[in-house]
């Protein structure tokens, strides 16, 4: 199977631990867009909900595919949060952010009790750090951010968007950061929210309940609790 029916498959499975009459959070990325997809096909069959995207991509394609909508002015809990992940560590320790979405994403899954990964079996890793770490700062005084973040240890690249400074939906910025491995992400992810600047970090600590890993070799998709 190659990436991408990788992707929609475990999709397919996420949109199964949805139910009728539930707020649910929908998450970033090109795994999401299946999830969307398939999510648009059960509304359309009558499944009741409403739901929280985590970017403006997310809610045009929810809008696209004639999802319902809400906001956190309307509902304060979420029944379900599906999103991806770009690496799954030891004790379901998430890197997120490669889609710029991050800040949104943490506040979305961070409404729910039930927040469920989505990935293929190449995001699942022994150690994070492959990955370039995420950090989404304002723009203010960002040549000074980066160099309080270096200071911790790693190299960080302000990321372009067409030959132009990348701008969040938040209207900030975000710094790409080697590390390389990451031997204790919940210091790290400490010490770098301790940094004013910093608006927040694409790792997410102790915030998964459920993985869904798509297999490659068996087609199948794994489920893993905490």
């Amino acid at each position: 199977m190659n990436q991408d029916e990788l992707k929609e498959r475990v999709a397919i499975e996420a949109v199964k631990y949805i139910k009728d009459g539930m707020n649910v959070g929908l998450g970033t990325g090109s795994t999401m867009y299946y999830a969307i997809r398939y999510l648009s096909e059960r509304v359309k069959n009558g499944l009741n909900i409403k739901c929280i995207p985590t970017s403006e991509k997310t809610a045009e394609w929810a809008r696209t595919y004639n999802i319902p909508l809400t906001n956190f002015s309307e509902t304060h809990h979420l029944d379900v949060v599906i999103d991806g992940a770009d690496e799954v560590g030891p004790n379901f320790h998430l890197l997120k952010g490669g889609g710029g979405a991050l800040l949104r994403e943490k506040i979305v899954a961070n409404a729910t009790d039930q927040f469920i990964v989505i990935i293929d079996e190449s995001k699942y890793v022994n150690q994070l750090g492959k990955f370039k770490l995420p950090i989404e700062i304002v723009p203010f005084g960002y040549e000074y951010t980066i160099q309080l973040v270096e200071a911790l240890g790693c190299k960080a690249t302000l990321r372009q968007s067409n030959d132009a400074i990348y701008v969040t939906d938040n209207q900030n910025y975000i710094i790409d950061c080697d590390f390389g491995m990451i031997n204790n992400p919940k210091q790290l992810n400490n010490q770098l929210i301790s940094i004013i600047r910093v608006v927040e970090t694409g790792l997410f600590i102790d915030m998964a309940n459920k993985i869904l890993v798509s297999q490659s070799s068996s087609g199948l998709v794994e489920e893993l609790n905490k």
